[in-house]
C-alpha cells in the first residue's frame, strides 16, 4: 500500500534518508528500526509531509503522497510527545479535531476512548494531564478516524502496564483488519507481541525488511530486542552485511 522509492534527504551536509526504498503492504505490521541517525523519524516524517524528499516517490494505494495533504486523511499519526493548546479541554480537542476531519472518512473509531474511559477526564484542560495521560489521548486520536495506515512513533512511552496492553491489543486487532501498522520504539519488548516485519535502517538506507518469524527461526532468538542486538553485532559499522 506504501511505497517508497529512492527517496533522498538532506539537511546540509547530512543525509538522512539516501536512496530509501521500501514496500509496506496492508495487513501486517512493520517495526522500523535502526540506531539513532539512521532516518526512521526523517522517513516518518515525509509519510505524514512534514517534510519534503529532495529526490524520489512517495505513493500510498498508487497515489503521490507529495504535496498531497488530503491523501494523508487516510494515516492516524501517534506521536511520540503529544502537543496540544494547554488551555484547551479535552474534549473540546476532540471535537475540534472531528469538525476538522468532518467527512473525511466514513466512521469514528472510539474504542480506545471507552478503553481508556477519556469521558472522565473529558472536561480537563490539556496542561493538567500526565505525560501518560497525554500518551491516551494521543493514542484515541490517531485511531479515531479509522485510517487505512497507523503511525504510532514510541506509541508504549509512558504509559502504564494497563494502558500498554490494551494498546497492543488494539494495535492487532487492526492489523488483523487489514490495516497497516508502522510502529518505532526503543522498547523493543513492547513491539515482541505486535510486530509482524522488521525493517532496518542504517545511514539512511533500508539495510532488510523481512518477516519476523524469518528472522527467529534464522537467529534461533524468540525476544525482538535480542534478534536485533544480534543482528547488529553481525553488521560492520557502515552496514555492509545484512540478511
Amino acid at each position: 500500500m506504501i511505497e517508497a522509492s529512492s527517496i533522498t534527504k538532506t539537511f546540509g551536509r547530512l543525509r538522512a534518508l539516501d536512496e530509501f526504498s521500501a514496500s509496506l503492504q496492508p495487513g501486517h505490521a512493520y517495526s522500523l528500526i535502526g540506531p539513532n541517525g539512521s532516518g526512521k523519524t526523517t522517513f516518518i516524517k515525509c509519510l505524514l509531509g512534514t517534510v519534503i524528499p529532495d529526490s524520489g516517490k512517495l505513493t500510498l494505494s498508487g497515489e503521490s503522497l507529495l504535496n498531497n495533504p488530503a491523501l494523508r486523511a487516510r494515516i492516524g499519526y501517534m506521536p511520540q510527545i503529544g502537543r496540544y493548546p494547554d488551555n484547551m479541554r479535552v474534549a473540546q480537542l476532540f471535537d475540534l479535531l472531528g469538525e476538522i476531519r468532518e467527512g473525511s472518512h466514513c466512521g469514528r473509531d472510539e474504542d480506545l476512548m471507552q478503553a481508556f474511559e477519556i469521558d472522565k477526564i473529558a472536561s480537563k484542560p490539556m496542561r493538567t494531564l500526565s505525560g501518560g495521560t497525554r500518551q491516551r489521548v494521543s493514542a484515541c486520536l490517531a485511531f479515531l478516524f479509522n485510517p487505512d495506515v497507523l503511525v504510532l512513533d514510541e506509541p508504549t512511552a509512558g504509559l502504564d502496564p494497563v494502558s500498554v496492553e490494551v494498546l497492543k491489543e488494539k494495535v492487532i486487532s487492526e492489523r488483523k483488519k487489514g490495516k497497516l501498522v508502522l510502529l518505532t520504539s526503543h522498547i523493543l519488548s513492547d513491539l515482541d507481541e505486535i510486530t509482524t516485519d522488521v525493517m532496518f535502517l542504517m545511514e539512511g538506507r533500508l539495510r532488510f525488511s523481512r518477516p519476523i518469524d524469518d528472522l527467529r527461526a534464522e537467529t534461533g532468538e524468540e525476544k525482538l530486542g535480542k534478534l536485533i542486538a544480534g543482528l547488529m553485532k553481525g553488521t560492520d559499522q557502515r552496514g555492509a552485511k545484512a540478511p
